[in-house]
C-alpha cells in the first residue's frame, strides 16, 4: 500500500490540531458535555454519558478480554445509541472497527468476518441466531451482544426488550455460549477511565466493506486521517449553513455506512444532536418519531425522499426549522428533488462519495445548489477526468473520474494487486464513474461505467432514462439496465414501480420518446410493486440485470 495516503490532514482545515478521531471525540465531548449528542427509541444520550459509557467499553476490552491494539471487532448493530458507545470504546482501547451489515446473510458474515480476521464482535440479539451459523469458522472469541432497551430505565427497557422479543418476535432464539450482555459490561466499569494507547494518524481506523454488488466485497482501509479529514472538509462546507443547522439531524441511514458514519461525525463535532432512526422502511413509523422533533437537518438518499413525498403524514410535519437536507448514496433525480422542495421547501444538497474516500469527494454547498450536479470537489481534494486513452477530457465531455485526497483510502485490506490496479500511476484513484466537468466548475455525474448501456456504438446512461420516467406523474420510481440485443448489441430495459395503477408500458414509452434520443428509448418496459435495493435504499441494477439473465437460461 501507499503510505502517503491516510497519513496526513490537511493543517488549513484543521485549526484544533487533531490528529485522530479519538482527538474529535474527547473534544466534543468536553466542549458539549451537557448536549444531547444521540438519541433512539425515546433514550437521550449526552455527550458526557456517550465520553463515560465509551471509557467503560474501553477499560472492560482492556481488563476482561485479551484483544489487543490492532485487533479487529466488528459491529452489527441497527441505528442504536449503543453504536456510537461501542464505536468510540473500541477505538479507545486501540482496536480497528469493522462496520457490518445489520441484513447480511451467514455467508456474507463469514466472509467478512474470515476476510478481516475479527476477534470481537458486538451484535443485536435479533442478529444472533445468524452469527451462531458461522461463529465457528471465524477467529471471534468475543461476542457482545444488545437488546434495543438495554440503556432505557428498567420500566422501558422491559417493555421495549419484551415486545420485541415475544411480542413481535423479532429475536430468534441463538446459542453462543462466549456471549458478554453489551449491558453487563458497560455497567461493570461505568466511572473508570482505559489505560491510554497510542495511536497515530496513519493507523487504521475503520475497515470499511464494499457493498459487493458486484462481487465478493472488499475492506477499505480507512485510517484516522482519512476519517478526520473528511469530517473536516464537510465541516468546511457546512459552515456556510445556518449554524442551526445540526441542533436536530435526523438520521434514518444505518451508521454502519460510511455515508452516514461520516455524516454523523461532522454533526457531533458541530456539537449537533442525532436523532438515530433504527428502521427507516417502517414509514408511517419513521413519520411517527418524527413528529416529535423540530428538524434542522436530514440526511437521505432518493428511495427515501420519494416514499416520505407520497406520504399523506410526512407531508403534514413542521418543516419550518428544517435547514439543510443531503443526498447521497444513489443518483438524486429531478422529480425527487423537485418533489422533496414542494413538500418542506428545502433544497437538496447533492454530494457524492465511495467508500474508498471516507466517503464525500464533492458537494453542492448550502444555499448554492444546482440540481443534477455533485457540486465542486471538496477542499484538498483533487479531481481529474480522463478520456479512454487515460488523457484529461475537456470540459463538458465525459470521463472517468478519479480523485486524490487525504480522504482517499490506504488501499484494499490484503489485496494489494486489487489496490494497484484502482489508482494511477500518480495516486489517483479511479472511482469507475463516468462525470463530467461544467463550465462553472461543477460536477455532474453521468453514470457508473460498469452501468453504462452501449447501444449501436452509442452510450447509454441508466440515470439519464430514470430522471426522465420518474419526472412521469404517474410513476414512483424506476431503474433502467442494458439487456443484449442482436441488432444494436444492447438496448435499455426499464423496471417501473407505479403511483397510478393504469399506467401502460405504451404510455412510459411515448413519454421517454418525447424527451430521449431514439437509441435511448427503452425497448420494454416491465411493471413490479418495488425494486431490490441495499440496506442503505440503494437500487441494485445489477440484481435486475441477474433476475432477466436467469429468465432468459430458463426460457
Amino acid at each position: 500500500m501507499d503510505n502517503a495516503r491516510g497519513t496526513w490532514i490537511p493543517e488549513d482545515l484543521n485549526p484544533e490540531g487533531y490528529k485522530t478521531v479519538l482527538d474529535v471525540v474527547s473534544s466534543v465531548c468536553q466542549r458539549y458535555a451537557e448536549r444531547p449528542a444521540f438519541t433512539s427509541f425515546g433514550r437521550t444520550l449526552s455527550f458526557d454519558e456517550l465520553n463515560r459509557l465509551a471509557d467503560a467499553f474501553a477499560v472492560y476490552i482492556q481488563q476482561e478480554t485479551d484483544l489487543q491494539p490492532g485487533d479487529r471487532l466488528a459491529i452489527q448493530l441497527p441505528n442504536l445509541i449503543q453504536y456510537p458507545i461501542v464505536l468510540f470504546g473500541a477505538l479507545r482501547a486501540g482496536l480497528v472497527v469493522v462496520n457490518t451489515n445489520p441484513l447480511y446473510t451467514p455467508r456474507e458474515l463469514e466472509h467478512q468476518f474470515k476476510d478481516s480476521g475479527a476477534k470481537a464482535l458486538v451484535i443485536h440479539a435479533s442478529m444472533a441466531h445468524n452469527a451462531e451459523k458461522i461463529i465457528d469458522k471465524t477467529q471471534i472469541k468475543h461476542i457482545f451482544v444488545t437488546q434495543v432497551g438495554d440503556l432505557h430505565g428498567f420500566i422501558k427497557r422491559t417493555l421495549l426488550n419484551t415486545a420485541i422479543k415475544y411480542i413481535k418476535k423479532m429475536e430468534p432464539d441463538y446459542n453462543l455460549p462466549m456471549e458478554i450482555s453489551l449491558r453487563q459490561a458497560l455497567l461493570s466499569r461505568v466511572g473508570q477511565q482505559p489505560q491510554p494507547v497510542v495511536v497515530k494518524t496513519e493507523d487504521m481506523a475503520v475497515l470499511q466493506y464494499t457493498g459487493g454488488t458486484t462481487g465478493v466485497s472488499k475492506g477499505a482501509v480507512l485510517t484516522h486521517g482519512n476519517l478526520v479529514s473528511n469530517m473536516l472538509q464537510g465541516r468546511d462546507l457546512m459552515r456556510q449553513a445556518d449554524s442551526h443547522w445540526s441542533d436536530t439531524s435526523i438520521a434514518p441511514l444505518p451508521l454502519y455506512h460510511i455515508y452516514a458514519f461520516t455524516l454523523s461525525q461532522i454533526v457531533m463535532e458541530a456539537g449537533g444532536h442525532s436523532v438515530l432512526i433504527a428502521n427507516p422502511r417502517d414509514i408511517p413509523g419513521f413519520v411517527k418519531e418524527m413528529k416529535n422533533w423540530s428538524m434542522t437537518s436530514f440526511m437521505g438518499l432518493n428511495t427515501l425522499f420519494v416514499a416520505l413525498c407520497n406520504n399523506e403524514d410526512f407531508k403534514a410535519l413542521d418543516f419550518s426549522q428544517l435547514r439543510v437536507t443531503i443526498s447521497g448514496g444513489m443518483a438524486l433525480t429531478h422529480a425527487a428533488a423537485d418533489q422533496w422542495k414542494v413538500v418542506t421547501g428545502c433544497d437538496i444538497m447533492e454530494g457524492y462519495g465511495l467508500t474508498e474516500t471516507s466517503p464525500a469527494v464533492a458537494i453542492n454547498p448550502p444555499g448554492n445548489v444546482k440540481i443534477g450536479t455533485i457540486g465542486w470537489p471538496l477542499k484538498a481534494t483533487d479531481v481529474r477526468i480522463i478520456d479512454t486513452t487515460g488523457a484529461a477530457a475537456p470540459t463538458g465531455v465525459a470521463g472517468e473520474l478519479c480523485v486524490k485526497g487525504p480522504q482517499v483510502m490506504q488501499g484494499y485490506w490484503l489485496r494489494e494487486r486489487e489496490t494497484q490496479s484502482c489508482f494511477t500511476d500518480d495516486g489517483f484513484l479511479i472511482t469507475g464513474d463516468v462525470a463530467v466537468r461544467e463550465e462553472d466548475g461543477r460536477l455532474r455525474i453521468v453514470d457508473r461505467a460498469k452501468d453504462m448501456i452501449i447501444v449501436s456504438g452509442f452510450n447509454v446512461y441508466p440515470n439519464e432514462i430514470e430522471d426522465v420516467v420518474t419526472s412521469h406523474p404517474g410513476v414512483v420510481e424506476c431503474a433502467a439496465i442494458g439487456v443484449k440485443d442482436e441488432r444494436s448489441g444492447e438496448v435499455p430495459k426499464l423496471f417501473v414501480v407505479r403511483k397510478d395503477p393504469s399506467l401502460t408500458e405504451k404510455e412510459v414509452i411515448k413519454w421517454c420518446k418525447e424527451h430521449l434520443t431514439n437509441y435511448k428509448v427503452p425497448k420494454s418496459v416491465v411493471f413490479v410493486d418495488d425494486l431490490p435495493k441495499s440496506n442503505v435504499g440503494k437500487v441494485l441494477r445489477r440484481m435486475l440485470k441477474d433476475d432477466v439473465g436467469q429468465q432468459k437460461d430458463a426460457d
